[in-house]
């Protein structure tokens, strides 16, 4: 399997050098634990996985003499499956005060944070993996989170070649799963069918208990068709044919599991027409256009999801660069009762910086009018921008920009 440096592999060193346990949390097959026995490459670091049935029962029937077997350095892949280890590995690195002992990854965060908050606090850096950015598979360039300012847009889009809007629709059908992205695998429909049935069903039976398939399919499959919209669970739960509290609980499940991810509303005291429900959006656009069944790109690209689908990616792709920065973004959305909208707000030291994603390659100044509404906050309103399929960074105005979508 040919690798794809990933870009929190930058994070993962800094936070190597300050904490005893680091920990690399996010959804199956996205590369967690390739990527760390990548950095481990050439060194004295030691690999046991619990995915390994008799070191799964070491783990939990005796936690003491498995830590004493496999001392640090080591890393423990898919530690969910042992929640015991936690107070032992609090034991060993509090002895030896030593940063880089332990190296941990799992796919089920429920337990594994349960054991964090329990066992591990102060002591453990957390990084969240998700599936490959635009920039790790296309750009190769050193990754920074999306800054508005006329500066890093131009040092963002140099150099990184132009792509069309049927490339930029490519990129969302094939979503970022490294098995599909390196070509391990070939048959998109049949690894995102396997990938739904095998670990994420799974996952949500082993924290809900026994669920309806063809109930589960509906829901998700209703879901995907909601990205990037305001957060409906009636809608969701007629859909699937469950109850909306069922929905709820599958919903936080999908949350917690980092299959799906919401933006908030931005309010404050002055602001008092807002909608308070959130938006949804998937981390991996692949599977959102395998579930909304789109045969093909250009089917998709034409299709009734085409604006929906491509705010999905742009919005993943922001959150993204900022996870894989080792940072963790403020990003949420406004809308009010009179239809002003502004798709994206990103805020930072107190300061608002407001982004549209229109399917387009010729954007008006006037789509940034909206932003103007935030004038009326307590916050500063900042450098603002037009997310869209032009190629070129262009100034619009003083205080806002043309950007690319290539190079976010």
């Amino acid at each position: 399997m040919s690798y794809i440096k990933r870009d929190i592999e930058n994070a993962f060193m800094r936070m190597s050098e300050q904490f005893k346990v680091i920990m690399v949390t996010g959804p199956r097959q996205v590369g967690k634990t390739t990527m760390l026995k990548k950095i481990m490459e050439g060194t004295d670091r030691k690999f046991v996985t619990l995915d390994d049935f008799a070191m799964r029962q070491l783990a939990n029937n005796d936690p003491e003499s498995f830590i004493k077997t496999y001392t640090p350095p080591v890393f423990i892949d898919e530690v969910q499956y042992a929640p015991e280890l936690f107070s032992y590995i609090k034991i060993e690195v509090d002895q030896r005060q030593k940063p880089n002992d332990y190296w941990l990854s799992g796919s089920q965060v429920f337990s594994l944070m349960r054991g964090v908050r329990e066992s591990l606090a102060g002591r453990v850096g957390l990084l969240d993996l998700f599936s490959l950015s635009q920039n790790e598979i296309y750009n190769h360039k050193e990754c920074k989170p999306l800054k508005t300012d006329f500066e890093s847009i131009a040092d963002r889009t140099q150099n990184i070649p132009n792509t069309s809007p049927i490339d930029i629709y490519e990129r969302i059908f094939n979503g970022g799963m490294p098995e599909l992205i390196t070509g391990d695998l070939t048959q998109r429909d049949v690894f995102y069918q396997s990938y739904i049935r095998t670990y994420i069903e799974r996952d949500v039976r082993d924290v809900s208990g026994d669920i309806d398939a063809l109930k589960f399919h509906r829901f998700i499959t209703s879901v995907s068709a909601r990205c990037s919209q305001l957060v409906n669970y009636k809608s969701i739960a007629d859909d699937a044919e469950i109850d909306q509290n069922t929905a709820k609980n599958w919903l936080n499940i999908l949350e917690t599991l980092g299959i799906i991810f919401y933006l908030h509303p931005y309010s404050n005291n002055t602001l008092k027409r807002t909608i308070k429900s959130p938006k949804l959006y998937f981390y991996d656009s692949g599977l959102v256009s395998y579930l909304t069944r789109w045969s093909s790109v250009e089917t998709l690209m034409n299709g009734a999801m085409d604006g929906a689908i491509l705010e999905n990616f742009v919005v993943s792709e922001i959150k993204k660069g900022y996870h894989n920065s080792g940072k963790t973004p403020y990003l949420t959305y406004y809308r009010d009762r009179d239809g002003k909208e502004i798709d994206v707000i990103w805020e930072e030291n107190g300061t608002l910086y407001p982004l549209e994603i229109k399917k387009t390659s010729t954007p008006n100044a006037r789509l940034t009018n909206v932003f103007k509404v935030l004038e009326k906050s307590d916050k500063i309103l900042g450098q603002g921008g037009i997310i869209c399929l032009k190629n070129d960074f262009i100034p619009l105005d003083k205080n806002n920009s043309v950007i690319p979508i290539r190079s976010i």
